[in-house]
């Protein structure tokens, strides 16, 4: 049986606003398994991004309990998040969230930049990375030199080079036209057959069935999942 590399056990999380309480996540019960490819759906307002930031250590749950790889995040102080954050969790955004005045190879070594490494230690890595994604040849472009989809492949190998335990990507492909989308998402699928585990957070059907399972939620619940047929 393979390792649940994540495990939400009724995690729940609840926003101050006003003199009231929003609950956007309602006792959910999610887990992946090392290696798989899931896709997270469901419409504005559903609780997808709210539990994509948790699985991401970038919160925590108020009640409930999060493990990745074992550990119990709900327990660990800010510090300790944001250490998890820059060395198991490679984050992949629909805007790239690429900082405009480093290069490509600069943008890429950014989270050992956050692990506090010297360049020396992680330069062979981002290198590795940028060839993974087919952009060995374009280490020294800036980001406004680069075409959406290879902004998406910039970011695709920053969350690739510290070799991450977990690979969150929300709405990747929603500024890409369908051609360089489909070229994305085949990235993906090549990624998790070499091993990677991913989670992406989508509202597009089509980008759901390129994923191994697909977990639709609605009024920050989780109402069915399903294994896709591919």
């Amino acid at each position: 049986m393979n390792e649940a590399i994540v495990q939400a056990k009724r995690m729940s999380k609840s926003y101050q606003m006003g003199h009231g309480l929003i609950t956007a996540l309602k006792s959910v019960d999610f887990s992946v398994t090392r290696g798989e490819m899931v896709a997270v759906m469901g419409p504005s307002g559903s609780g997808k991004s709210t539990l994509m930031h948790l699985l991401g250590c970038l919160d925590k749950p108020t009640a409930g309990e999060y493990f990745l790889e074992g550990q119990d995040i709900a327990a660990l102080d800010d510090r300790s998040l944001s250490l998890i954050r820059s060395t198991k969790i490679g984050f992949v955004f629909q805007s790239f969230n690429l900082i405009p005045q480093l290069n490509v190879k600069e943008n890429v070594e950014i989270p050992f930049l956050y692990q506090g490494k010297r360049p020396e230690s992680f330069a062979q890595k981002s290198l590795e990375a940028l060839e993974r994604v087919k952009l060995g040849h374009r280490l020294n472009h800036l980001p406004r030199e680069l075409s959406g989809g290879e902004m998406q492949r910039v970011a695709i190998a920053r969350a690739l080079a510290i070799d991450p335990a977990l690979i969150l990507a929300d709405e990747p492909t929603g500024n890409l036209d369908f051609e360089t989308g489909n070229a994305i998402l085949g990235l993906f699928q090549e990624l998790n057959r070499q091993g990677a585990t991913l989670i992406m957070v989508t509202h597009d059907e089509y980008v759901g069935r390129h994923c191994q399972k697909i977990v639709r939620m609605r009024d920050g619940q989780i109402v069915s999942q399903e294994a896709v047929c591919r």
